[in-house]
Parts: C-alpha cells; sequence; structure tokens
C-alpha cells in the first residue's frame, strides 16, 4: 500500500503542476487532479500505519 500511495502522490503531484493530465482516453483537468494525490496519501499513511503495527515475533 505504500508504495502504491507514492505513485499516487508523484502521479497526483505531476498532473497537478502539469496543469492537467492525459492517460489514454482519460484527461483531467488540474483540479480533478488532486483526486489521486489525495487517495495516494491515505494509501501512503495506511502503508505506514500497517509497517509500524506490524509485530515481528520471529
Amino acid at each position: 500500500m505504500t508504495i502504491l500511495g507514492i505513485v499516487g502522490v508523484i502521479w497526483g503531484a505531476y498532473a497537478f503542476l502539469a496543469g492537467g493530465d492525459s492517460v489514454g482516453n482519460v484527461s483531467m483537468n488540474q483540479f480533478s487532479s488532486l483526486v489521486p494525490f489525495v487517495v495516494g496519501l491515505i494509501f501512503f499513511f495506511t502503508g505506514i500505519s500497517l509497517i509500524k503495527g506490524t509485530k515481528d515475533t520471529a
């Protein structure tokens, strides 16, 4: 989840700074490009919390 979050944050930030993004048949304007950024942040922090919450019992 952490890696997926990093990818989402990078893609959303790039699309926002580029003024929008066009991937295949999907095009986004600058403000709708914030959606993958926010979802990426959620995935990133959820992944970090899973890593911190997992105990090593070995």
